[in-house]
């Protein structure tokens, strides 16, 4: 039986001194000593064996941050663990408290394939793993094949109704196969389109109208959001089919990272996959000639499998499930506190899965830095993350092995 813990990380805006990332944003050196020294302390509270790390700008920045982690949870050990000369250095409770070094993991950095010069740079992903890497990892931003989603004219109404064609995804996509407890898992993770609008700017122009706060435009800005959903659940379904493709391999998968919607919102469904019908002999068929034409029995089995088969689950829901806590949330703004990070694995760790290969144990959520960042003087609204960090602590095997 082996244990192991992942977890999903958005650092918000890693990138060293002195180097403007967004337009007029950057750190000084005091403020990124701040905020590396923020991170580390978190990387080190999470200790986690594989770390998936959203808006990364730079992979030496992240690398200080690991370094610096390791440095402290060296001297933790150092100081709270008892050496080989005590006779209680054996005691587990010293095992628990234990920190382990990064020193022989390794580190995958997906670039962002947008990221330009100072003031428009754009952020990618990384996977961190103490299992090391099975093969190298894949990275997915450019599509091979453009996705063209066409619509269907409704009923009534004649011609074309138009199409959505996406390129390239706002942000890599990073695949990671990691071989743990004898099994390989396949791991994603991502950080999907956000709710910011996108606007178009005019030909000659500097910036979009909508951008223009002093005269307002409710109805543009509605347009920006509704792009971005767009985009949002169109990338969401470009990783799904990723997913299909291990799924239907036979391989364990789990997704994690910043989806940047809720668990029950489009973009999340399209990645989790459908939840079966409760009967299905209970429904018309969708070649019915009659009233009473609907699936059968053994119809019923065949097609909630093949639902259940590709599905993924929250390890958030699950955790939820088996334990009195109330609510978990990674994100604060406006009033409103929701998870949209998250950490999704396929049904091989789910405990009412009879073929499982582990299960979750556990959740862990870091938030209490979070604080409600639609006001600008909020705490740390710049240096520390303004998501929280989920953590899934795993077993590979059973109890009786």
């Amino acid at each position: 039986m082996t244990h192991f813990t992942i977890a999903s990380f958005n650092v918000k805006n890693l990138i060293g001194p002195d180097q403007e990332y967004y337009e007029f944003q950057s750190y000084t050196p005091e403020e990124y000593a701040w905020k590396k020294d923020w991170l580390a302390d978190q990387l080190l509270t999470m200790d986690a064996d594989i770390v998936g790390f959203q808006e990364i700008f730079e992979e030496d920045a992240l690398r200080d941050v690991v370094a610096e982690a390791d440095s402290r949870g060296i001297a933790m050990n150092s100081a709270a663990i008892p050496d080989a000369s005590k006779r209680y250095h054996r005691k587990a409770i010293f095992r628990k408290l234990a920190y382990t070094p990064y020193s022989g993991a390794e580190l995958a950095f997906a670039p962002n394939i947008a990221d330009a010069g100072p003031g428009k740079r754009r952020p990618g992903v990384a996977i961190l793993s103490r299992h090391g890497f099975a093969e190298p990892p894949e990275v997915l931003q450019d599509l091979d094949d453009p996705l063209e989603i066409p619509f269907q004219p409704l009923r009534g109404l004649e011609g074309e109704a138009g199409s959505f064609t996406l390129q390239r995804l706002s942000r890599p996509i990073l695949k990671a196969r990691v071989a743990v407890g004898g099994e390989v898992i396949t791991v994603f993770n991502c950080h999907l389109k956000s709710k910011l609008g996108e606007y178009i700017v005019p030909p000659g122009a500097d910036f979009a109208r909508e951008e223009v706060l002093t005269r307002y435009d409710p109805l543009g800005r509605a347009m920006g959001s509704l792009r971005a959903a767009l985009r949002r659940m169109a990338e969401a379904w470009v990783l799904r089919r990723e997913i299909l493709k291990e799924l239907n391999h036979g391989k364990p998968v789990m997704v994690l990272g910043d989806f940047n919607d809720g668990e029950n919102a489009v973009s999340s469904e399209i990645i989790s996959g459908e939840v079966p019908f409760k009967n299905y002999s209970w429904m018309l068929r969708h070649d019915a000639k009659d009233y009473g034409d609907r699936y059968s029995k053994e119809e019923n089995v065949q097609i909630t499998e093949s639902v259940e088969r590709v599905r993924l689950h929250s390890a958030e829901k699950l955790f939820v499930r088996k334990s009195n806590r109330d609510m978990v949330f990674t994100s604060a703004f406006g009033g409103v506190f929701e998870s949209i990070d998250q950490i999704y694995m396929s049904r091989h760790f789910h405990p009412d899965y009879k073929r499982r290969i582990g299960e979750m144990e556990y959740f862990s959520v870091l938030n209490d830095h979070l604080t409600d960042g639609s006001h600008p003087e909020a705490p740390y609204n710049k240096l520390a993350s303004d998501h929280g960090q989920i953590i899934a602590h795993m077993r590979i095997g059973t109890e009786a092995e």
